[in-house]
């Protein structure tokens, strides 16, 4: 017996913007099977959705795509999210010890005691150490991150279980940092993950409580797609775990972590048996992600000239030459290459890498990623454009914190500055772009950053701080097109998502405010009211 097809959905009293070229204004769509079967005036759409259609009255209000972020550490995020303290407001130790005590005493089943979000222009290696840690916690092991997640402190009773002594040597990228030979608890890049992975860990089903809190965030902020750029076996498991059990609201993209130990061998055996465990379409492993650097706070940002303030320089995580052929084995299997650079030494490594796959691969459309591009050598703008290389935006680093001090100024110095964050200049050398938060780093509302990429000042901060570089300011339009159409492109699913036509998954949002007729200052006010996700309410708030 065939069932009946389900009710269509009436989106009516609108103002649509579709980000398609061949309609971009409707006032209503009806939705059927989870897709978008057309778009078009009110009458029109009622007619074909037909009496026993559900409608949705938009109120007059805006209709935009689904958004996507694609760079967004969304298990990582949702995990601190349900498990960790969150020290990203503190300015001071008194409110970090606080924070700290308060949560270990919250949780006292957690088999380790975390904190996420501490400041680096606050807190560093001088001032936060194992034996501050111990003052609240000295019984349970303990570990808290920084805001970037490149630095971590650890307690006394942490270092005793990862084994960190006086005689234990720094791993492959990474540094313990020591004071006449004793570890002072704080932890530097792969450090981290080496010291942590010998730590009690936390059960899958803490995780999927992280999986389940970061995507109702995200879904709350109009997110419907998201690429993870830091996925292991240990994510994979959980989004897959998600995927069965029918819980995902958005759609994730994984980019498979490479590390400097593997061989072009063994990073293409791994990432292709993720790939075939995982082929998607709502949760698919599609990237390899590469650190290519590290960060300036803890001076491990590489520049191709040395830091302005002290004359040192860090190295790339990967050999120009070992990146070169672990580029060129993966492009060949068909893997998108996403790499984290923050450093123009780091930007300038990964394209010569891809320019050496190109050179030996030939050109497809992979839309290779560089994610945060801080520092960009003006020499290698249009290399993106030439590469087909895409700019992976984070609009909101790109400001002047009235609050927070920003140590990376003097490290670059006057003579680089204007390279910082230069993505108009990116964008007018055709750089193909998209943009993303790198949350759990900062926040992942999109309005936020949107409004934070128009005019280069933090959020909800008009007045209280210079504009950074303002001649680097990109348009709305630009902005839109980066969470929508573009970051669809960049998550591989630009075929069926990012766009409202027919055809295309039915994942849309509607805000409390015209973003395109509202102040820029605006725009960081801006709330989602609903989120549709395949035609299914994954958050409703207000009138909805």
């Amino acid at each position: 017996m065939t069932r009946p097809p389900a009710p269509r959905t009436l989106l009516t009293n609108a103002r649509i913007r579709t980000m398609d070229p061949a309609r971009p204004l409707a006032a209503a769509l009806v939705i059927a099977e989870g897709r978008i079967l057309a778009l078009g005036d009110a009458g029109q759409m009622a007619a074909l959705a037909g009496p026993g259609a559900e409608v949705i009255d938009a109120g007059g209000r805006l209709v935009l795509p689904g958004l996507q972020d694609p760079h967004i550490h969304l298990l990582s995020g949702g995990t601190d999210i349900a498990t960790a303290a969150q020290l990203y407001e503190v300015t001071d130790e008194a409110g970090l010890l606080a924070s700290i005590a308060a949560h270990a005493a919250r949780h006292p089943d957690l088999p380790v005691v975390l904190g996420a979000g501490w400041q680096p222009g606050i807190f560093g290696d001088d001032n936060l150490t194992a034996a501050l840690l111990d003052r609240v916690v000295p019984d349970r092991p303990a570990v808290i991150y920084d805001s970037s997640y490149h630095n971590a402190c650890l307690n006394s009773r942490a270092l005793e279980l990862a084994g960190i002594g006086p005689d234990t040597a720094d791993p492959p990228n990474g540094h313990i940092v020591k004071r006449g030979g004793k570890p002072l608890g704080m932890l530097h890049e792969e450090a981290i993950g080496w010291a942590v992975a010998r730590l009690p860990q936390l059960t899958d089903d803490h995780l999927m409580a992280g999986l389940l809190a970061g995507q109702a965030h995200a879904n709350a902020h109009g997110l419907t797609g998201v690429t993870d750029p830091r996925v292991t076996e240990t994510e994979a498991r959980i989004y897959a775990r998600g995927l069965a059990e029918g819980l995902l609201t958005l759609r994730v993209a994984g980019a498979a972590l490479v590390s400097e130990a593997d061989t072009p061998e063994t990073a293409v055996a791994r990432l292709t048996a993720l790939r075939a465990a995982h082929p998607g379409p709502d949760f698919h492993v599609q990237s390899a992600k590469f650190f290519m650097d590290g960060v300036f706070e803890n001076r491990t940002a590489a520049l191709i000239a040395p830091y302005a303030d002290a004359g040192d320089n860090a190295h790339t995580m990967f050999a120009p030459a070992h990146a070169a052929a672990l580029f060129t084995a993966l492009d060949a299997a068909r893997f998108q290459i996403h790499t984290h650079c923050i450093g123009d030494g780091a930007t300038r490594v990964t394209l010569d890498a891809i320019a050496a796959a190109r050179a030996a691969n030939g050109s497809w459309p992979a839309l290779h990623q560089i994610a945060h591009c801080q520092l960009v050598h003006p020499d290698d703008a249009p290399r993106f454009a030439a590469l087909g290389v895409m700019a992976n935006l984070q609009p909101l680093w790109a400001a002047n914190d009235p609050v927070i001090p920003d140590p990376a100024r003097d490290m670059i110095g006057p003579d680089r500055l204007a390279w910082t964050y230069p993505f108009a200049g990116l964008i007018a050398a055709g750089a193909p772009y998209c943009l993303g938060s790198d949350w759990s780093v900062s926040t992942l509302n999109p309005f936020e950053i949107i409004g934070t990429a128009i005019t280069r000042e933090p959020p909800r901060a008009r007045g209280r701080a210079e504009p950074f570089l303002p001649a680097e300011r990109i348009t709305l339009e630009q902005a839109v097109l980066g969470y929508t159409t573009h970051a669809a492109a960049a998550c591989w699913r630009g075929d069926f998502t990012g766009a409202l036509r027919p055809g295309f998954s039915a994942d849309l949002i509607v805000t409390d405010r015209d973003i395109f007729a509202c102040d820029p200052y605006a725009i960081a006010e801006t709330q989602v009211l609903l989120t549709l996700f395949k035609g299914r309410a994954v958050h409703r708030a207000g009138p909805f």
